[in-house]
């Protein structure tokens, strides 16, 4: 890439050797004379995110140290190690990363040459011998410093490591594709994994993290008036479902509730900032219910915690369903938001995308489980329905799959993406659908690589299976009209 800024580093061993094959350019690396060029690996070819991602690449686990001496900042120390496997032939592993400074890399333990290219985000590996299908590698990366910036395309956010100092908080916000500003990762929903996370804050500091916590770390860092908080995920989630707080927080524990996998208990624990007020956390109350009522409609709720981080009040961003514990600003607090990043650990968390233009699978499920909700409490559901719809023409709409990246979380992605589903209740039952949905989230969830993502073709392929022509015909035209379908209309 032009103008792209480089760092090659090599281990001590092997530099002498390297060092006559590699040559610096001002567009790039390329192996000096005498050798074969080299180009880049394919990316996993996202349409609207065309960089992101290594073809062949499954990351299985990622375990991630993270310390942070100074909470509220960007800075803070890592290091990851990725269990690898390969769908095909990897001759070097590219992996998405924009953050600290790089200071080592190991393959298996042993020091291995490394490429930080700035411009294009990523960091390139060349292990000892190329990564082959069947086989399973562990790749470690050290790094500290401040954590790189990525921008949402939509609203202009900064994404992934973000700090308010004045707070003394840290939180992640990584959707849709910020979580390689401070995680070395195959950044794309396609590849879900497990993850295992450490993170070490000074005393008096609290930290939350995906997944079941297991303990707090005694030894050196307790001595030295450190903690370590560690948190495991051993479901496989999407690296921007990753949800990291550090603050002043407090946990609230609640008794678990049987919705799991066979009526398995799922654990349940909220964070919230020292001192926040009863109405805030009021919105809170009624996860019990809501978990029972969703995972009624959806099959049992996919992994083994649930709960929120509520943000400090000086935070203004949108809430987003980091995975077991939805990240909630406090003027986002009410039951409606807070419903709906409950319905995303079914979607987008336990069932992920293979592609973002087909975000309305993750946002159109999640905003119609609102309707759900409305209805299992006596709302009026049709008046909701209206809204989506009044919503649409007053907006404008489009063909349910994306074709850029501000089109990502629109309202059709939102509203006609609930209809969509609406359309195909309203024309098979209840009963079929309900089915459906059980149906959906089984076969599309629990995967950690793309054959066990979903697509927009995954989704109407179900729908002929499962209902047939009826359910295919309502929702053929919202998925694909340019226009806007009539209203759907008729008994439940």
């Amino acid at each position: 890439m032009n103008g792209s800024r480089l760092t090659v580093k090599l281990p001590l061993l092997p530099r002498l050797a390297v060092l006559g094959l590699l040559a610096l350019t001002a567009s790039g690396w390329s192996v000096a004379a005498g050798g074969a060029a080299s180009s880049p690996a394919p990316t996993l070819g996202d349409a609207l995110f065309p960089g992101l991602g290594q073809l062949g690449l499954d990351v299985q686990h990622y375990d991630v140290a993270l310390s942070v001496d100074r909470p509220g900042t960007a800075e803070l120390r890592g290091v990851v190690t990725l269990t690898l496997g390969s769908t095909r032939l990897l001759p070097t592993i590219r992996l998405d990363f924009t953050g600290p400074e790089v200071g080592a890399v190991r393959w298996n333990g042993q020091p291995v040459p490394f490429v930080v290219e700035a411009g294009a985000q990523k960091l390139t590996v060349t292990p000892p011998a190329s990564l082959r299908p069947g086989e399973t590698a562990r790749l470690t990366v050290e790094y500290g410093g401040r954590a790189g910036t990525v921008t949402d395309p939509d609203l202009g956010l900064d994404l992934g490591w973000e700090g308010v100092l004045e707070a003394g908080t840290n939180y992640t916000l990584s959707e849709p594709h910020g979580a390689h500003s401070f995680l070395p990762s195959n950044d794309h929903p396609a590849d879900t994994a497990t993850f295992t996370t450490r993170l070490t804050v000074p005393a008096g500091f609290t930290a939350a993290a995906s997944g079941v916590e297991d303990l707090i770390a005694e030894g050196a860092e307790a001595r030295a008036g450190r903690h370590t908080f560690v948190f495991h995920q051993a479901r496989p989630i999407p690296t921007y479902a990753l949800g990291l707080h550090i603050g002043h927080l407090e946990r609230v524990e609640s008794p678990a509730v049987p919705v799991g996998p066979g009526g398995a208990p799922v654990v349940r624990r909220d964070y919230f900032p020292m001192g926040t007020p009863d109405r805030v956390r009021a919105a809170y109350r009624r996860t019990d219910e809501m978990l029972r009522a969703l995972s009624g409609w959806f099959g049992p709720y996919p992994f083994a915690a649930y709960g929120v981080a509520v943000l400090p009040p000086q935070v203004d961003v949108p809430a987003l369903e980091t995975a077991t514990l939805s990240t909630m600003p406090v003027e986002s607090s009410n039951e409606q938001v807070a419903l709906h990043e409950l319905a995303h650990q079914w979607f987008g968390n336990a069932v992920p995308l293979r592609r973002w233009a087909d975000v309305w699978l993750n946002e159109g499920f999640a905003t119609y489980a609102e309707l759900l909700w409305t209805e299992a409490q006596g709302g009026d559901g049709p008046a909701m329905v209206r809204r989506w719809y009044a919503r649409l023409q007053s907006r404008g709409t489009r063909p349910l799959v994306a074709a850029t990246q501000e089109e990502l979380f629109d309202s059709t992605a939102y509203q006609r993406g609930a209809l969509t589903l609406h359309a195909l209740r309203l024309a098979v039952g209840d009963a079929a659908f309900r089915d459906f949905l059980h149906t959906y989230t089984a076969r599309f969830s629990g995967g950690s690589s793309s054959n066990n993502a979903v697509d927009t073709a995954d989704f109407l392929a179900l729908v002929r299976e499962r209902v047939g022509a009826a359910g295919e015909a309502a929702v053929r035209p919202w998925v694909f009209d340019v226009g806007l379908p009539p209203l759907p209309v008729g008994e439940k």
